[in-house]
């Protein structure tokens, strides 16, 4: 040892691998200068002379040991893109999802745009919110027993959101506009995440009438890539900001004072990348370490969010005067007719009556003309006769096409009883428009799904067909609603397909005018009955009482193991001495995939106190099998074992 000393980087190297998953030191030479924390830097690996990026996390001064450190090649940046606080939240989420760091980093941090970076001052003006913005935003509150008193003390809430339209805005947008608006007034960042970006763009249009608008920064995937830089940039600055985006920007460097998911029953706000971890777990784990006011808002209650609101980790606000929609359930006699007829005559009327004075909205399963199609002599599901895939059609009188392929079927013969007719066994939005045209003469008819989107309809007379999440605002408000295939949307194979609908129906009964009626066709049982009571909160309680007993979610926490039979059994193995009950582990079963070897998967059920635990083994799996793989003859590039934690619908 010589007695001098040396600085140090401890660098997080931005690799998928998860063996690179931790902290790496390298020198940093004199000629850098001053580094600050955060920077992206350019670092060789050891092996084959290759250089990679990464974030300096840390940095040291060390005696001159005899330990060899490789050098910090290059600083990129001087921008400080991975501010402390992200570095936490990042490492916290990985940590609970047995995911690697990088991982959700890679979610968050844009690719560097060095215009974009060189043009920005970092002295954004702190925003006001002028007085008559603070009070329409304090009158939007004070709606809500005990609101305020969360905001203003970091408290944690789930939302009933009021289910009406005031001033061309649904009462969901109004509430999160507000509630950010208050924290701004204070000085205060928030992050608004909503599942999509119609959602998106009406929350800004609402946060146009409340805040200044550079204010606000966009934060979703629909950004040019300077664009998205530029956004980042500004959430890097002292200046407090609203940011408003999708899944990804739970993670936003801003130093929150509220964080608020709209809608988390959402799949969208499901992350579909490693480490997929939902927003709803993020924005809980961000709560925990900034301390910051933390919102679910929606008109339904998920299961998730119950299950935090019976612990008393969630307090549960409502209305303080609630506004209760008119729905309408089909009487017994309606619930019998046959399955051919699927708008009974009482909601028939309701819709025939309300459209000759406005709007009114259809809400149908599927999109497309007939999504399915079937033997017309023995109903057996019509398929592709080159790849198994369901037949439907284009419209009336359509050759049939594949749904899977694409390929039409011109000379299709029914492999049970030779037949070569077909029967129409579903209506789309397209078929229902058809049929509701006929049906009502002299109306405009509108159709909106993934096909043909539209935002918004006047106030005039017509019939709006529109899937499920589809439905566009309509100006004062639907005059009628009618919720049609219930029957068959509940009959997916799904653990969680009654929330789900319940979701469905639910935003789509918040679109009508005050006391218009809403007709649910052809459901009963609970599911309907929270609908027509508006008793969202209640069926989830039931949902969690009959999970409980079957440890299914979420009740406890469900892991998907997968990969090789080998490297399943070892995880499995290294699970066995946590002393999880006998029952934690079911499977493992084969996977159809031409994979090579073959792939088998394993669900492993166990408690929240246990998760840490799971975790950290899970992990450590992984990476002993990555790290195998590659001292092997011939690496891997495919990894032998991947494991996803909390798997909302758990099925082998």
């Amino acid at each position: 040892m010589t007695g001098e000393s040396r600085r140090i980087a401890r660098v997080l190297l931005d690799s998928p691998l998860p063996q690179l998953d931790r902290l790496f030191d390298y020198a940093l030479p004199a000629e850098f200068g001053d580094v600050p924390l955060g920077v992206r830097v350019r670092v060789p690996l050891r092996t084959a002379g290759r250089v990679i990026d990464g974030y300096v996390v840390d940095i040291d001064t060390e005696d001159d040991a005899d330990r060899a450190l490789s050098e910090v090649d290059s600083i990129v940046s001087e921008v400080a893109v991975l501010p402390e606080r992200l570095h936490r939240l990042a490492r916290r989420v990985a940590d609970r999802a047995a995911g690697s760091a990088s991982d959700v980093l890679r979610l968050v941090i844009p690719k560097r745009q060095v215009r974009v970076e060189k043009a920005w001052t970092a002295e954004s003006p702190v925003p006001v919110v002028d007085e008559d913005a603070a009070a329409r935003a304090q009158e939007i509150l004070d709606a809500y027993d005990g609101l305020a008193a969360v905001l203003d003390g970091s408290g944690r809430a789930a939302v009933e959101a009021i289910p009406q339209l005031r001033d061309g805005a649904e009462g969901w947008s109004l509430l999160l506009a507000a509630a950010a608006a208050r924290l701004l007034a204070s000085g205060k960042s928030s992050i608004l995440i909503v599942p999509d970006h119609r959602d998106l763009d009406r929350l800004l249009t609402t946060l146009d009438g409340l805040v200044p608008g550079d204010a606000v920064v966009r934060y979703d995937s629909r950004q040019t890539n300077p664009d998205r830089y530029r956004g980042f940039l500004r959430t890097l600055e002292e200046a407090p900001c609203i940011v408003v985006g999708n899944r990804s920007a739970v993670y936003a460097p801003v130093q929150a004072g509220l964080v608020a998911i709209w809608d988390d029953g959402d799949p969208l706000l499901g992350e579909q990348l490693a480490p997929y971890v939902n927003a709803r777990d993020a924005a809980l784990l961000r709560q925990e370490l900034e301390q910051s006011a933390l919102l679910f808002a929606g008109h339904t209650r998920t299961t998730d969010v119950e299950r935090l609101v019976a612990h008393g980790w969630l307090d549960d606000v409502r209305a303080a005067r609630r506004v209760l929609p008119k729905v309408v359930l089909s009487t017994p006699q309606e619930m019998e007719q046959p399955a051919g007829q699927r708008m009974p005559s009482s909601a028939f009327l309701a819709a025939r009556t309300a459209a000759a004075e406005g709007p009114v909205l259809v809400q149908v399963s599927r999109p497309g003309f007939s999504p399915s199609l079937v033997c017309a002599e023995c109903r057996a599901p019509a398929r592709c006769p080159h790849c198994g895939g369901p037949l439907g059609a284009r419209h009336r009188g359509a050759v049939p096409v594949c749904g899977w392929c694409g390929r039409s079927a011109q000379a299709w013969a029914c492999p049970f009883c030779s037949s070569t007719k077909l029967r129409l066994a579903s209506s789309g939005s397209e078929r229902t428009a058809d049929e509701l045209g006929r049906a009502f003469p002299g109306i405009r008819v509108i159709v909106a799904d993934g096909a043909h989107p539209v935002e918004r309809v006047d106030a005039k007379p017509a019939l709006v067909v529109a899937t499920r999440g589809a439905e566009p605002l309509a100006v004062g408000g639907y005059r009628a609603v009618v919720l049609l295939d219930g029957p068959r949307m509940l009959q997916a194979p799904d653990l969680r397909i009654g929330e789900a609908c319940l979701r469905w129906w639910s935003n789509a009964a918040a679109l009508a005018a005050p006391g218009a009626p809403i007709h649910l066709v052809g459901v009963s049982g609970a599911v309907g009955m929270a609908l027509a009571t508006w008793n969202q909160a209640g069926y989830a309680r039931a949902e969690l009482e009959s999970r409980a007993p079957l440890h299914m979610p979420p009740t406890t926490r469900v892991a998907l193991v997968e990969g090789s039979a080998a490297a399943v059994s070892r995880a499995l193995i290294a699970l066995g001495e946590l002393a999880l009950p006998s029952d934690a582990v079911l499977g493992p079963v084969p996977v159809e995939s031409d994979d090579l070897p073959p792939r088998v998967r394993a669900l492993v059920r166990f408690e929240y106190g246990a998760g840490s635990r799971v975790a950290t083994v899970l992990r450590a799996a992984v990476v002993a099998e990555a790290v195998n793989g590659r001292r092997g003859k011939a690496r891997n590039t495919k990894s032998t074992l991947t494991v996803r934690l909390d798997i909302l619908d758990p099925e082998l």
